[in-house]
């Protein structure tokens, strides 16, 4: 018996009957429907403008994307690959596993050298090194430098056409060339060798840098300046910056072929440093301040006794008599230290007749002003300004910051009775370096100071090669302030002379 459910239909159907397939129903072809014009909106009333409503912003049309920044070509120094690198890196290693540094020390330049190639020599031979004769005496040359020296430095430091070396950790350095700035293939082993290097140059002059004392000014032996900022201040590695100065010191006739003066601005600034005025050099970074006052200290009669104050003894004066005095930065214990103006108050002790501020950049302004003002006639200095009366106005700022409680005529009167010329310079926009002005100061009108310009640059335009072209002119002063002095000193006929050619 068979159990199931009956279907709901009383039909009833057989299992191996199928149902018939249905025909498909063919399509109907539709004529395709055109679109309908979309329609027209009704024109918008402009608005109409309402007194005191504000205007309505206009939309902004999408930045374009900024163009992709060239790559900065890189001055090549040297020719040398990573796989130079790599080499010395491993030979230097060797050498210093190798040599008793102790031992080394107690020779002199030229025989430690020679011990320190002959043992490199054998070091390559040992370790059966494949290079060039080229290459291996660059590499000899590189490692001697690196051990006795200041590394790559060495190469940059024997040029005398770069004017300040710029470098901001192992792998970045700049150098100045013809005014401009531009980047070098030179790089050091890592940030290590570097601060070895740092370390070697401040220590000569008897300076540290380290981490409690990160920031140094120092000096090379040939007198550059230098400055060195390192780790934690400086995050990239250690920076060093070094101010080149020629070996052959400029004198006044060479900034005139250099375009920086004329022939008869040049003679007029000879007339101020003979007749002991009083001058201010002043300009920015870089203008050839301390080049201009080592020039100008050029014209000072060799029987006179100068003292010259510096942070980092950097000038280069010509006559026999000279003291050089030099600031000096606290010990670890926070003491010891020399200030700028206990230099310059100090001078006055040392019977001076001329005292020379490397740069005024504190209350040393009040105390030079006071030794200008008090018989220590053709006195000088530098300080950071971008025209005459801002360099006096920044003198007055100095002096009020210095903690010195007087009012701004009394020291504009200071002023007005210390110093007697200012010679402002300054660096163009093609690198070349100008005298821009020769201002007098000419005294006091209630409390403003009265400035007269005795010679200035004008500027014409530029030429083909984009150099900066322009002239320096008379203002038509017919005698100037300082006149009196230069009859004294019976030069009134050469500045007579000097003022005609500049068409005053």
């Amino acid at each position: 018996m068979a159990f199931g459910k009956r279907p709901a239909s009383s039909q009833t159907l057989t299992p191996t009957s199928t149902p018939a397939p249905k025909p498909t129903p063919k399509p109907v072809p539709v004529a395709e429907a055109k679109p309908k014009p979309a329609p027209k909106k009704p024109p918008v009333p402009e608005p109409v403008p309402v007194k005191g409503a504000p205007k309505p912003i206009a939309k902004s049309k999408p930045a374009s994307p900024p163009p992709e920044p060239k790559p900065e070509p890189v001055r090549k120094v040297n020719q040398q690959t990573d796989q130079y690198y790599a080499t010395k890196m491993t030979i230097f290693n060797a050498l210093i596993d190798t040599i008793d540094l102790s031992q080394l020390a107690q020779l002199d330049a030229e025989s430690a050298r020679e011990e320190i190639r002959d043992i490199v020599v054998e070091i390559i031979s040992i370790k059966n090194v494949v290079m060039s004769i080229s290459e291996q005496e660059q590499l000899l040359d590189d490692i001697c430098n690196d051990v006795l020296g200041y590394g790559p430095l060495e190469p940059l430091l024997a040029r005398d056409d770069i004017a300040d070396i710029m470098v901001n950790g192992a792998d970045t350095t700049y150098i100045e060339v013809n005014g401009k700035i531009e980047r070098t293939n030179i790089r050091f082993r890592d940030n290590a060798q570097l601060m070895n290097i740092c370390q070697r140059i401040v220590s000569q002059v008897g300076r540290r840098v380290d981490d409690s004392s990160p920031i140094c000014d120092a000096r090379l032996l040939d007198g550059s300046r230098v400055n060195v900022i390192a780790p934690p201040l400086a995050i990239d590695g250690p920076t060093l910056t070094i101010r080149k100065f020629k070996k052959d010191k400029l004198r006044l006739d060479d900034l005139v072929n250099f375009g920086s003066i004329s022939e008869a601005g040049a003679e007029i600034l000879r007339i101020i440093g003979h007749s002991r005025c009083n001058v201010l050099i002043s300009g920015g970074t870089g203008s050839g301040k301390t080049t201009l006052l080592n020039c100008l200290t050029g014209f000072i009669d060799p029987t006179e006794r100068v003292i010259t104050c510096e942070d980092s003894a950097e000038l280069q004066l010509q006559q026999p008599h000279v003291v050089r005095l030099e600031t000096r930065p606290p010990n670890i214990e926070g003491s010891g230290e020399i200030t700028m103006r206990d230099l310059v108050k100090n001078c006055l002790r040392m019977r001076p007749e001329r005292i020379i501020v490397g740069e005024v950049r504190g209350p040393e302004a009040f105390d030079l002003l006071q030794a200008m003002n008090t018989g220590h006639d053709g006195s000088m200095g530098t300080l950071h300004a971008n025209s005459p009366r801002e360099a006096l106005s920044r003198v007055e700022s100095m002096i009020t910051m210095g903690g010195f409680s007087l009012p701004a005529k009394t020291i504009r009167e200071m002023i007005v009775g210390s110093i007697d010329v200012v010679v402002q310079a300054s660096r163009l926009r093609d690198g070349s370096r100008r005298i821009m002005n020769i201002t007098e100061v000419m005294g006091l009108e209630g409390e403003t100071i009265v400035l007269q310009d005795v010679l200035k640059y004008e500027i014409e335009g530029e030429d083909e090669d984009g150099k900066v072209a322009g002239t320096h002119r008379g203002t038509g002063v017919g005698r100037p302030r300082f006149w009196e002095r230069a009859s004294y000193y019976n030069l009134e006929r050469d500045l007579a002379v000097a003022l005609d050619e500049l068409g005053s």
